[in-house]
């Protein structure tokens, strides 16, 4: 197994149809110990409950410094140390430009951008005493090619903005053994967007996804896997496509 003994965090994996989930699931499959964090309404302790009783669900908010940074204790107490994060937290909203009031803006921001800046601080200190980590965070094809199907402008900005801030912490803290990356998806079936686009325009976007297909939970969840893993030791500051094709670039 890829992940034998380590312990890996995830924010926002308590969906049961959600990326996060499915990507703490393949952690788990490859031995990962793995601390889901997810609001009290989510019900993080139940969804690592189905992942097997080794494993653990934190209530943490990742707009909140102060609740990142219990979780990341909380986390090291119970499992001794913390190998991996995957900042998977995220919102959108469908709005175009002159919509977005200033609520919507620090609501989508505050849990793409802020909270990853948070929850990658909370978990830092404890990576670079260890002199190892890796940090996978979650941006979208939406940051990438201007918008994305769903999201906003405002949502396009938050995901660009992950993969700043991921590259220069990339660079800072490579020298302490620690990898930062991004994946991007596209358009992945998950209930977020599940009955949000009609049929006619859904042919519309297969027509333009070379695998002619939208993804799946697990495409995802198996590249956060793999860098994740020893398989990308020498891979640090990457955007990972994970899009059928929709942006080759």
């Amino acid at each position: 197994m890829l992940l034998a003994d380590k312990v890996a965090l995830i924010t926002g994996g308590a969906g049961l149809n959600g990326l996060g989930f499915a990507t703490a699931r393949m952690l788990a499959e490859q031995g990962a110990r793995v601390v889901i964090l997810d609001l009290e309404r989510a019900d993080p302790a139940g969804a690592a409950a189905k992942l097997g009783p080794q494993h653990v669900g934190l209530v943490a908010d990742v707009t909140d410094k102060a609740s990142c940074e219990r979780a990341a204790k909380a986390a090291v107490e119970q499992c001794g140390r913390i190998d991996i994060l995957v900042n998977n937290a995220g919102i959108t909203q469908p709005r175009k430009t002159g919509d977005i009031t200033g609520a919507d803006y620090d609501a989508v921001l505050d849990v793409s951008l802020r909270g990853t800046l948070y929850m990658s601080q909370a978990v830092l200190p404890t990576m670079r005493a260890a002199k190892t980590g890796s940090i996978v965070c979650i941006s979208s094809v939406s940051a990438q090619r201007g918008g994305g199907i769903l999201g906003g402008p405002h949502y396009s900005a938050a995901k660009a903005g992950v993969l700043g801030l991921a590259r220069a912490m990339a660079r800072e803290f490579g020298i302490d053994g620690i990898r930062v990356n991004c994946v991007t998806p596209g358009l992945i079936a998950t209930d977020i967007n599940k009955g949000l686009i009609p049929d006619d325009r859904m042919q519309g976007i297969l027509d333009q996804i070379p695998l002619n297909r939208i993804g799946e939970p697990a495409d995802v969840a198996g590249c956060v896997v793999f860098l994740a893993s020893p398989l990308a030791k020498y891979c640090t500051g990457i955007t990972l496509d994970v899009n059928g094709g929709m942006l080759i670039h």
